[in-house]
């Protein structure tokens, strides 16, 4: 771990020379790439310079015991031995976590789909109370939320509703919310008072940019018609909304949230963009050694991964099996706590995983 350390700050002290050149200033393509490179490794060199530090600092304070001390001073050297020996290991721990391969996509915006699974209606709402959960959760963050494709079922919740969410570290956080979503409660339409489960299930997949994925028009079929709204009624009598589908894959998108057929096409590539781009990567993904791979991740979205109680106000999420009694706030987009404790977790395994090789 300390020869890469090493070898990254040399890199890194390297890349400062470059950024000086008159030669490097002037190219434009060169300043970028080497100003990137060089913030991505500034943390890391940061935190690695304070560790070299605090080891030397720890270092001489164990060589001042063997002098003749005072007791009063030996006891004070003690104590910053014991500080500096505790800083050290913080700072270790965290260097491991710095060096842990970051994703790729985790500066993407992100394409989330939504659907009913078991429960008929009251899976419908529980997927509208989802909607409703990560477009709060988007607003504290001030990202963007928009809709692309929706599915009313005509008393407040969606058969199926897809939309995008944007801004910076939108996918490193949303990443771990695809699987299977149970709710536990009673129905409105429940007149006995018992408790109904449902699920829904959600996707989320990462932006894919056009030079990621070559979609050859030849290979997209494209079908337009009038949009629909909920019972099937006409809203829009022009031909506005689209379909499309990609030969190859199979992979159909339709959209019909905008007036303009342009419009709709154009959210519907983005669409079918990330979900071949999410096709793609998982099949090269499945090549992988399984135990190279995190156990949180991105996970099969088949799993059941969380259950939202409302008779007890409780919220689990199993992968963890961390349990917390804040169901409302969790529903009204505070799911930072829960978050967290899944990127915590897949660090650690990535870590475990690292020492191991």
């Amino acid at each position: 771990m300390f020869e890469r350390l090493q070898s990254m700050e040399e890199r890194y002290e390297k890349l400062n020379q470059l950024l000086a050149d008159p030669e490097v200033i002037s190219d434009h393509d060169k300043l970028r790439r080497y100003s990137k490179e060089q913030s991505d490794l500034q943390e890391t060199v940061a935190v690695y310079r304070h560790y070299q530090k605090a080891d030397h600092e720890l270092n001489e304070s164990k060589s001042m015991l063997d002098e003749s001390l005072d007791d009063a001073m030996k006891g004070m050297v003690r104590d910053e031995i014991a500080r500096l020996e505790k800083e050290k290991s913080r700072l270790e721990k965290q260097l491991r976590q710095l060096l842990i391969p970051k994703d790729p996509n985790d500066s993407r915006n992100v394409i989330v789909e939504i659907r009913g699974a078991a429960g008929g209606d009251e899976a419908a709402l529980f997927a509208g109370d989802l909607f409703r959960m990560y477009s709060r959760y988007a607003e504290h963050h001030q990202w963007k939320t928009e809709v692309i494709d929706a599915s009313p079922n005509g008393i407040g919740g969606y058969k199926e509703i897809v939309f995008m969410i944007s801004g910076r570290g939108a996918w490193s956080r949303l990443k771990y919310e695809n699987g299977a979503h149970r709710v536990q409660r009673v129905p409105e339409t429940e007149s006995g008072g018992r408790i109904h489960t449902s699920t829904a299930t959600v996707a989320v997949l990462p932006e894919a940019k056009e030079v990621e994925v070559n979609l050859n028009e030849k290979d997209i079929r494209v079908d337009r018609f009038a949009s629909s709204g909920p019972g099937g009624q006409s809203v829009n009598t022009t031909m506005s909304a689209i379909r499309l589908t990609h030969i190859p894959t199979g992979i159909v998108v339709s959209c019909q949230e905008e007036r303009s057929q342009i419009k709709n096409k154009e959210k519907a590539m983005k669409v079918l963009r990330a979900r071949v781009y999410d096709k793609y990567q998982r099949e090269a993904q499945e090549k992988y050694d399984s135990t190279r791979r995190s156990a949180v991740g991105t996970g099969d979205r088949s799993e059941r991964i969380r259950t939202y109680n409302f008779s007890q106000n409780r919220v689990t999420d199993h992968r963890i099996g961390l349990t917390i009694h804040q169901l409302d706030q969790v529903l009204s987009g505070n799911l930072d706590e829960i978050i967290n404790a899944l990127i915590m977790d897949d660090q650690s395994k990535k870590m475990e995983q690292a020492d191991t090789r």
